[in-house]
């Protein structure tokens, strides 16, 4: 079996009996894992006002992890453009890139991370994703030598070149990739239905650019490696209880006090199980089987591992166990 290229979207998932504390403190243990067994790097991603997600403060997790570890490449998978001002990103991921050389990615998506509330409590401007385009490119230029805004300068940032990614779930992240030369990350992981079409389009349209000679795919898929089926498929079933309850709460503004058998007939059970598409579930072995075929299929460069679990040390054995099935090359 051919060796991948795989890293991790950490969610920082807060799971049942665990603290916010706990949960960040996981993800500095999940990165130093990952740095020891070969992934070669982690994203974390913007999500706002979710019980179970504690990343929204993206760029100081990233600043926290980094500061814990030593050679790994950490990012965002990925900052929400639209909520925030091109200036300040550049000034944020400046600052990490110019305290970690070398080790700083910048993912960047057009959602607004959250529901509709949320999109009001962020005072996100009605057209904000109009505007990523331009905004991305704004960005890329204040991380450039020469910055696109007269008397305005990225200190830090300037000069810092941050490889930036484009995600997505759509065409349009693709044929946007594609035209500003830039990898492309399609969020396969939660949103697969385009997956195929968009991977076709980004490479028949891409061009070459300063950052990237030739198109990069990054497709994510979701993963529970346990020592046993039986045990992955439990962790599956908890992880899929919590998805459904926390889309319900989403909807009715509180969490549903429902059976598990309760909750698998809610409408929501079906999004999840699209959700969960793409997924490697099982013994390590068969994991490690199941995403190298999904790299084949799909074409990607590089598969983004979301490894699943209701606790911490759940999800360090899922990155370990994958890594030595993959038998990822030590650093």
């Amino acid at each position: 079996m051919t060796t991948p290229v795989l890293s991790i979207l950490d969610l920082a998932a807060i799971g049942p009996g665990e603290s916010i504390a706990d949960s960040l403190a996981g993800s500095v243990a999940l990165a130093r894992l990952a740095e020891q067994t070969g992934y070669r790097r982690v994203w974390y991603a913007e999500h706002h006002s979710i019980e179970s997600i504690a990343s929204a403060a993206t760029s100081v997790l990233i600043a926290h992890v980094a500061a814990h570890t030593k050679a790994i490449v950490l990012g965002a998978g990925g900052v929400m453009l639209p909520n925030h001002s091109p200036l300040s990103i550049a000034e944020q991921f400046g600052t990490l890139a110019e305290l970690h050389p070398g080790r700083i990615d910048l993912g960047l998506g057009r959602a607004p991370g959250g529901d509709a509330r949320t999109f009001a409590a962020l005072r996100r401007a009605p057209g904000a994703s109009a505007r990523f385009s331009q905004d991305v490119q704004e960005l890329r230029g204040l991380l450039s030598a020469e910055s696109p805004i007269e008397g305005v300068r990225a200190i830090p940032g300037q000069g810092t070149h941050i490889p930036l990614y484009i995600l997505g779930s759509s065409l349009f992240g693709a044929d946007l990739a594609a035209s500003l030369g830039l990898p492309y990350a399609f969020a396969s992981h939660f949103a697969p239905a385009e997956m195929h079409r968009a991977i076709s389009l980004y490479r028949s349209r891409f061009q070459p650019s300063a950052q990237l000679k030739r198109p990069y795919v990054i497709a994510g898929i979701n993963v529970i490696a346990a020592e046993s089926e039986k045990e992955a498929r439990e962790q599956l079933h908890i992880v899929r209880c919590l998805f459904i309850k926390n889309l319900a709460k989403l909807e009715s503004g509180r969490l549903p006090e429902l059976s598990d058998e309760a909750l698998l007939r809610l409408p929501h059970a079906a999004f999840v199980e699209q959700m969960f598409t793409h997924r490697a579930v099982g013994t390590p072995g068969a994991v490690a089987q199941v995403v190298n075929d999904f790299q084949a299929k799909c074409g990607a460069d590089e598969v983004m591992t979301v490894h699943h679990a209701a606790s911490v040390p759940q999800r360090l054995a899922s990155v370990r166990l994958l890594a030595q099935a993959a038998e990822l090359p030590r650093p």
